[in-house]
């Protein structure tokens, strides 16, 4: 059943979208045969991923066990008599600071792949990627800088922004990759050097018709992609008369409130300054009043004292 079904896919040859470097649409291109015959073969794919992730490791990992901890070498007390449990050595396991029993130690985790299994598996993941619709095909990236905004775009008009995108170009592609490099979710490698593992770990694939062996003749970019090109070159020359420009009438509504407010607050706050400053005033003079009445009275009483005395003699 596999076989019939394999052969049925190589029978229909496959196409996938085409694009400019800036993002316009194109004729489709057809695949070449060889590379993408529509086998799609998982075990093989999970083999050289399982391979691929497991070289990544260093195999660094190392534990000490009894023997190689330092110290221990002498019983921590006599065997009998002491009422305790009897121990050999304090660097036995169930000790503190004593060894690890069937810890990791230092070892080489690499899985050898054949050639066939590993061109096999690129092979199904391409086709994996193209029978989903996730094949993309650019014309040429002819960058002549690097330029982020410019990759942004193309991935916008593509609309797989976003989304985990492999970049694969023919050959080694300075500007692309440094274009790239600021995009978290995206990567740029030559197509040859593209493994099972990083085709699968994205979301779109685009390819360099270079790359696949095809040779597509330049096309005019579209309206949008001219558009943009104008739009940013324009830019510049008109930030400065906006910056120039009147303050509008709420601007001068909402600066003319704000003065009257702040007028407002200093008037009330000195009325209520002065009013304050008035009471006080007020009251100094009634404690005055109060203490001169008083002094008199007791002047008085200390008068009729003595003439109280003449009269008792």
């Amino acid at each position: 059943m596999a076989d019939t079904e394999n052969t049925e896919q190589a029978e229909t040859a496959r196409s996938a979208a085409a694009y400019t470097a800036g993002g316009t649409r194109r004729d489709a291109v057809t695949l070449p045969a060889d590379l993408f015959d529509g086998t799609i073969n998982f075990p093989v794919m999970h083999h050289a991923v399982k391979a691929y992730l497991a070289n990544q490791r260093q195999g660094t990992a190392s534990t000490k066990t009894r023997s190689v901890v330092t110290g221990g070498n002498q019983k921590p007390w006599k065997q009998k008599g002491t009422g305790r449990a009897r121990q050999g050595s304090t660097r036995a396991p169930h000790w503190v600071g004593g060894g690890t029993t069937f810890g990791p130690t230092p070892r080489d985790y690499t899985m050898g792949t054949n050639k066939k299994v590993k061109l096999l598996a690129r092979k199904s993941a391409l086709n994996a990627r193209a029978s989903e619709d996730s094949l993309f095909v650019i014309d040429r990236f002819d960058y002549d800088t690097p330029k982020t905004a410019q990759l942004v775009g193309l991935l916008e008009s593509l609309g797989v922004h976003g989304k985990k995108i492999l970049i694969l170009t023919d050959g080694v592609n300075r500007n692309v990759y440094l274009s790239c490099r600021n995009l978290p979710t995206a990567h740029v490698m030559p197509f040859a050097d593209a493994s099972t593992y990083h085709i699968l770990w994205s979301d779109v694939v685009l390819v360099e018709s270079g790359a696949i062996g095809e040779s597509l003749a330049p096309v005019p970019e579209g309206e949008k992609a001219v558009r943009k090109a104008v739009a940013k070159k324009a830019a510049p020359a008109t930030k400065a008369p906006v910056a120039a420009k009147a303050p509008t009438a709420k601007k001068v509504a909402k600066k003319t409130a704000k003065k009257t407010a702040k007028k407002a607050a200093k008037k009330t706050a000195k009325s209520a300054a002065k009013k304050a400053a008035g009471k006080k005033t007020v009251g100094k003079k009634a404690v005055g009043k109060k203490a001169g009445g008083k002094k008199p009275a007791t002047k008085k009483a200390a008068a009729k004292k003595p003439a109280a005395k003449k009269k008792g003699k």
